[in-house]
């Protein structure tokens, strides 16, 4: 199979940036997902990036992730635009790893740090990445998950969100691809800013020349994605909205199974349709209809 079969994230990305329009970029966990989000691409003819965690690496392999992601691409969906990315890697020894195996794209995450650490430790990854042909995505700023905080005022989201003048010193001195920022988006079901601070975004948008990239944005709606993608940003990371729609649809076939129904194949097709029906809302809606 041709690897330029698989597409390069970061242009992805930068295509989507002059397109003022937005693509997404959704985690799977195995088969039946990954096949959700690609028959999602398919059906509305959008690229679209597959991405997978190191959580999800650790449970069914990393090769095995990667390699099936990969060949579905290949294999089974040729019409298809679409990249792979490695979501939210928190060590270099991650990414190592993961450009030892081929990933294409991958995300280190150093937003936890202080900024002269973020800047060195994400400086060392995109070196690395870059010798190989891997792009790259930073995160500055701090996207909140839920075991991490309790609703707070807006007023002390400051301390949570990118600063746009360290936001250009981080993209000039790491020399990433991509961008992840923090304007009041929280992961999973952590409780978000009352509103994101749209004048940050554009502060940030005018000051780096890299695509940015939103996580924490499944729930959002409409409005929302619309004002943050007309003011600079290029992708949103879905995990929780399109993992609710695959658990929920095993949920309901399993409560409604009178005892004698295991066909698997059945049950889980039928999460593999709630995903894919999710994922294209979300496609549609991020480039604008």
């Amino acid at each position: 199979m041709s690897e330029y079969m698989i597409e390069n994230v970061a242009e992805l990305l930068r295509e989507a940036r002059e397109e003022k329009r937005a693509l997404g970029a959704f985690n799977v966990f195995n088969l039946e997902t990954a096949h959700a989000v690609l028959d999602a691409a398919k059906e509305t003819d959008a690229p679209v990036v597959v991405q997978f965690t190191e959580s999800t690496m650790d449970y069914i392999g990393g090769r095995a992730i990667f390699h099936s992601v990969k060949n579905l691409i290949g294999w089974y969906y040729p019409e298809v635009r679409a990249g792979i990315h490695l979501d939210h890697g928190k060590s270099i020894e991650i990414i190592e790893r993961c450009v030892k195996m081929g990933v294409p794209s991958v995300m280190y995450d150093g937003s936890r740090q202080r900024l002269d650490d973020n800047i060195d430790a994400t400086k060392r990854a995109a070196a690395l990445c870059h010798e190989k042909g891997v792009s790259v995505q930073g995160e500055l700023g701090s996207v909140p998950y839920i075991a991490e905080r309790a609703a707070f005022p807006d007023e002390e989201w400051d301390k949570y969100m990118t600063d746009p003048d360290e936001a250009k010193r981080f993209v000039e001195e790491t020399g990433i691809d991509t961008l992840a920022v923090a304007i009041g988006n929280a992961h999973g079901m952590a409780k978000e800013r009352s509103e994101p601070d749209y004048a940050r975004l554009e502060k940030i948008a005018e000051k780096v020349s890299v695509p940015i990239v939103m996580h924490g944005a499944s729930d959002w709606d409409e409005t929302r994605v619309r004002e943050v993608v007309s003011r600079g940003v290029s992708c949103f990371n879905v995990d929780t909205d399109s993992r609710m729609a695959f658990v929920s649809s095993l949920a309901h076939s399993l409560q409604d199974s009178d005892g004698t129904s295991f066909n698997i194949r059945k049950i889980l097709g039928n999460a593999r349709h709630a995903m894919k029906e999710s994922v294209k809302k979300k496609i549609v809606m991020f480039r604008g209809g």
